[in-house]
């Protein structure tokens, strides 16, 4: 039991791990680790502030005690001067105790310019590091904006993002659509053309009156034609009647020629 649910605390960190690596965005933790050290930093101020206050307080007990000291002493001057023994004895028990806790105040004093010197070393070492992690914080935070951008742009060229294969996707079924429109439209014509399919639009006309039609527009295209070629052949042989004539002979008037050369291509066309 106890190794299945190691198993299982291992899978869930695994798990949850990856889940926040991939929520985890590098320009964000920098910022937070930079406002993090900054927040130590304004501790250690802090910190140092507080132990110069409780040192200044303590120079300001030593300077009343001092001031009590000689005091005290000038009072037991003045007790010894009035032959009051037992008041001078007082004064200067007082004053011996005073300067017992000079001493110890002493100490205090110093242990607490000890810790206000390592504060204030710590508190430069730490702006140190700070400045320091400041300027790599943005060189980091340049490079991974550079690279990002230089993913996103690889991604939109090579059509491997989510939103390009989206939008590649789209465009292949769209190709797809068209292509199979197309195929339809052409077996359309097809069926049309063959009569297998009755094309509503030619009115009352069936496929009889369809074919008959082509057939006339043919014997039509057919005779115009036959017109041509007689029309054209007229014309050829004229020009080699011009061209046989003897050298001697005068050549015929314009018009004589050419209404000779009418009468056959007439007669032709009759016929």
């Amino acid at each position: 039991m106890a190794g299945l649910w190691s198993r299982t605390t291992t899978v869930v960190k695994a798990k949850y791990s990856k889940l926040l690596n991939r929520a985890e965005n590098p320009t964000e933790t920098l910022d937070y680790s930079y406002e993090q050290m900054l927040q130590q930093l304004q501790n250690v101020k802090r910190g140092t502030a507080d132990v110069v206050t409780s040192k200044k307080r303590l120079e300001l007990q030593q300077q009343k005690l001092e001031q009590n000291v000689v005091k005290l002493e000038t009072q037991a001057r003045q007790a010894v001067a009035a032959n009051r023994e037992d008041l001078a004895r007082q004064a200067l028990e007082r004053k011996a105790l005073a300067q017992t806790q000079l001493q110890d105040m002493d100490g205090q004093v110093q242990q607490l310019e000890d810790q206000q010197e390592k504060l204030v070393a710590a508190q430069q070492q730490l702006e140190t590091r700070i400045e320091s992690f400041r300027s790599q914080k943005e060189v980091l935070k340049a490079q991974y904006s550079a690279a990002e951008a230089q993913v996103k742009v690889g991604e939109a060229a090579t059509g491997i993002g989510q939103h390009m294969q989206d939008t590649g996707l789209a465009i292949q079924r769209a190709k797809d659509k068209t292509e199979e429109m197309q195929a339809r439209a052409a077996a359309i014509d097809e069926l049309t053309s063959t009569g297998a399919l009755e094309d509503f639009t030619a009115g009352d006309q069936t496929q009889l009156d369809r074919e008959l039609a082509q057939i006339s527009s043919a014997t039509q295209v057919d005779d115009e034609l036959a017109k041509l070629k007689t029309e054209v052949g007229s014309g050829s042989s004229q020009k080699e009647i011009a061209s046989g004539a003897p050298s001697g002979e005068e050549p015929a008037a314009p018009a004589a020629n050419t209404e000779p050369a009418a009468q056959p291509a007439e007669e032709t066309t009759e016929s």
